[in-house]
């Protein structure tokens, strides 16, 4: 716990903006005196108090509800004055300033001798210190900004039951059942004189499989919660003119992308937030691809070039061919050499996902295995391209219990995994050395502690709660 984290602290809970009520939170030790001064008598904990709120003059500034929480019983864990006062921006700034003039003021006022150092919160310092008090782990004050950030509906639940503990109860199931398995090592390691084998007798290794076994099933809705969290980006490419912005228009369900026969219309990115099934899919029109040299100007240059950036950073990428010029020569080449320069630039196979447009402008559409036949006009096959790209990300249809998650659990899982394989390996081997085994094991067990905060460096933190909203 660094220095910082002892100061009291005070800021706006609510949103920027105007509004009903707007909350001014304070969190630390010691505050009834400060309570004192701005509402002119103490409060009853955990009791909402209606009452002027005070001026350095005793004047009022504002009036509202007071409520008082006593440590440990409060959402920082600490004392917190909560102030709800009318939500004008400028009542609740008046309220701070009238907080830090209060625990500042020398002598005079109660607030003084209680209250030192009270000073403005950092973005996502409240939660931080209901972390660092043990009143949530590292996964809880996650999901509460997610919970905050959710963009569906599937997300708000899932995060809602990240920050119920559902999800850290998974991970604390696996760790305890590692923290036994390397209980059982550490003993054969500190009493090798004894004959029993401690590791056969407690079958180590029917242990380590099950916990390998269990670990796999959470990553698996780890997986589907970092999807329900983050989204799937998904760009549409192919040539100019092949119909890319009409079926982000078609997709999105309105006109978001101007359309017009003239190849090369779109010039840079266009993005839209769609929903299937709750996941979050981000759309991204991009300028039609040839080679630079074939471009109408520096505009189209550039778009190009932008083009191939989004389709770098894509989890998906749509691949649009025009059914309509399908037995053209020059078409049909041009497509080819788009293939190649997706090839070139990294995009694996699995990325892909080619989607044969404007079904309605033949008489027989092909059969082309894995291919999908749509219509942007009509809106054929919109349906079945939207399963297409929640199956090609892994998505399942939403079972009970998918609790919102990070790319960064994700990795700490991976990270778990290995080391559980490389002591499998360990404990396969004639001879095991059980030193490295249990070296495996601590560091498996250490890679689930950095999710749930367990093991956590301040940079980590840093990072983490700096994303947060001021006065949350």
């Amino acid at each position: 716990m660094l220095p910082r984290d002892q100061d009291p602290i005070v800021a706006v809970a609510t949103a920027p903006g105007r509004g009903a009520v707007g909350i001014v939170r304070v969190s630390g030790f010691g505050l009834m005196p400060l309570a004192r001064a701005l509402c002119g008598q103490a409060l009853k904990p955990r009791h909402a108090t209606y009452t002027p709120f005070l001026d350095g003059a005793g004047q009022p500034i504002d009036q509202g509800l007071a409520l008082f929480f006593e440590a440990p019983h409060s959402y920082t864990g600490e004392e917190v004055l909560e102030l709800q006062a009318h939500g004008g921006p400028v009542v609740l700034q008046m309220l701070v300033q009238r907080c830090l003039d209060a625990a500042a003021s020398p002598g005079g006022d109660h607030a003084t001798r209680a209250l030192p150092g009270l000073r403005l919160a950092e973005p996502g310092e409240f939660t931080r210190r209901a972390f660092l008090n043990d009143k949530l782990d590292l996964i809880q004050a996650e999901a509460v900004a997610d919970l905050i950030d959710a963009g569906t509906q599937a997300a708000a639940r899932s995060a809602a039951l990240s920050l119920r503990g559902a999800f850290s109860a998974r991970i604390d199931d696996l760790a305890q059942r590692l923290l036994h398995l390397r209980m059982l090592v550490e003993a054969t390691l500190d009493f090798p004189e004894e004959e029993m084998d401690f590791l056969q007798k407690a079958d180590a290794q029917g242990q380590l499989e099950g916990i390998e076994s269990a670990l796999m099933g959470v990553m698996a809705q780890t997986r589907q919660g970092v999807l329900l969290r983050e989204g799937l980006r998904v760009v549409i490419a192919g040539q100019p003119n092949v119909g890319k912005s009409s079926l982000l228009n078609a997709l999105a369900g309105q006109e978001v992308a101007i359309v017009t026969p003239i190849a090369g219309t779109t010039r840079d990115r266009i993005e839209q937030a769609l929903q299937v099934e709750g996941v979050p899919i981000h759309v991204v029109d991009t300028a039609g691809l040839r080679e630079a040299h074939q471009a109408t100007d520096e505009i189209e240059r550039i778009g190009i070039e932008r083009s191939w950036e989004a389709i770098r950073s894509a989890d998906a990428v749509l691949l649009v061919h025009d059914l309509s010029r399908s037995g053209q020569p020059a078409y049909a080449a041009a497509d080819a050499a788009i293939v190649g320069q997706l090839q070139t630039h990294g995009v694996a196979s699995d990325r892909l996902l080619a989607v044969f447009n404007k079904s309605d402008a033949v008489a027989q559409p092909p059969t082309v295995p894995g291919a999908l036949l749509v219509s942007a006009h009509t809106g054929f096959g919109l349906d079945a391209l939207k399963r297409a790209l929640l199956e090609r990300a892994g998505w399942q249809a939403l079972p009970e219990g998918v609790a919102i998650a990070r790319t960064r659990h994700l990795q700490a899982l991976q990270r778990c995994a290995e080391h559980l394989g490389l002591a499998q390996a360990e404990l396969h081997s004639g001879t095991p050395a059980l030193d490295l085994l249990a070296e495996e094991l601590r560091w498996a067990h250490q890679a689930l502690g950095e999710i749930t905060g367990q093991v956590s460096a301040d940079d980590l933190l840093g990072v983490i709660f700096s994303s947060f909203c001021i006065g949350k």
